[in-house]
């Protein structure tokens, strides 16, 4: 091959892969316009008068930049109420969730003892159990067989006995892609089996460990359903419980309602904006080895 046609050839590959990287870009950047339009329409709704969302054809910005529907918003709905109600559970189920599913997913991952096998399939296999199916049971147990009644421990005690099937599958896989070979070293120093998972498992695990946090936090945030069975007392409710109460009260005031959607999702937003980072790494590493 003529060194002219080697370099015609590689003209057009280089032409063909910027096309393909900048129909990647536009193609990227629809997507994530579609994703994020949503939330562009309840912030710009939220800045609105009721007259002016009403009107038709609708506009992508509003007239006058109504920043006082959320002192207004603020007025009626207890958002730092609500939001301290919800940090109650939040906290205490994230740090008892991810260390105990930290613990459960370093036994099924480096130790051995009988029926480890069945366990761990059963554990597994209960990620296929729908929620809804043991709503009914949970309920019973909580409130007929322990008599507790509008309380946020049935939202918070679950999450001291492994944080759930899924963070220990995450934890498990993650742990399952560190050499043993730094386990055997370890022990060979004296090390035991707490003095590995706390020395050398946990700091190598932070990025899982953020992951588990984070789905913890992400699900109980959105947890409209068991808070709203299980809380009762208005001065108990969280943001969830609040938001909801807050919308059925206002009716159409579609403006002071989603001024209080923006200031019921921005915490959760920030907090996943903190720990993005770990939580992309988290997904790409967990499960290389199984």
């Amino acid at each position: 091959m003529s060194v002219a046609a080697y370099g015609g050839r590689l003209k057009s590959k280089k032409r063909r892969d910027r096309m393909m990287n900048i129909l990647t870009i536009v193609v990227v950047l629809v997507f994530t316009i579609l994703a994020l339009f949503p939330i562009w329409w309840i912030f710009r709704t939220s800045l609105m008068t009721n007259a002016e969302i009403y009107k038709y054809p609708p506009s992508l910005l509003p007239q006058n930049w109504l920043f006082s529907n959320y002192e207004k918003t603020l007025e009626i709905f207890k958002f730092w109420k609500y939001l301290w109600n919800t940090m109650v559970i939040i906290v205490p189920s994230c740090l008892a969730g991810t260390f105990t599913a930290t613990l459960c997913g370093y036994a099924f991952a480096r130790l051995r003892f009988r029926g480890k096998t069945v366990i761990w399939a059963l554990c597994v296999g209960s990620m296929l159990l729908p929620a809804m199916v043991t709503l009914i049971p949970l309920y019973i147990g909580w409130t007929r067989g322990l008599g507790i009644h509008d309380s946020y421990w049935p939202l918070i005690l679950p999450y001291f006995c492994g944080g759930g099937a899924f963070n220990i599958f995450l934890i498990r896989q993650f742990i399952m892609s560190i050499p043993r070979e730094l386990d055997q070293a370890a022990t060979i120093d004296g090390a035991g089996y707490f003095r590995i998972l706390f020395s050398i498992i946990m700091p190598a695990i932070r990025p899982a460990m953020i992951v588990v946090a984070l789905f913890i936090f992400i699900g109980l945030w959105n947890d409209l359903l068991q808070q709203m069975i299980y809380i009762n007392s208005s001065d108990k409710y969280t943001i969830a419980l609040g938001l909801t109460n807050f919308r059925g009260q206002l009716k159409s005031d579609w403006s002071l309602t989603m001024a209080a959607t923006c200031l019921s999702f921005a915490p959760g937003v920030i907090f996943y904006l903190i720990g993005q980072k770990y939580f992309v790494e988290g997904i790409t590493l967990t499960g290389l080895k199984s």
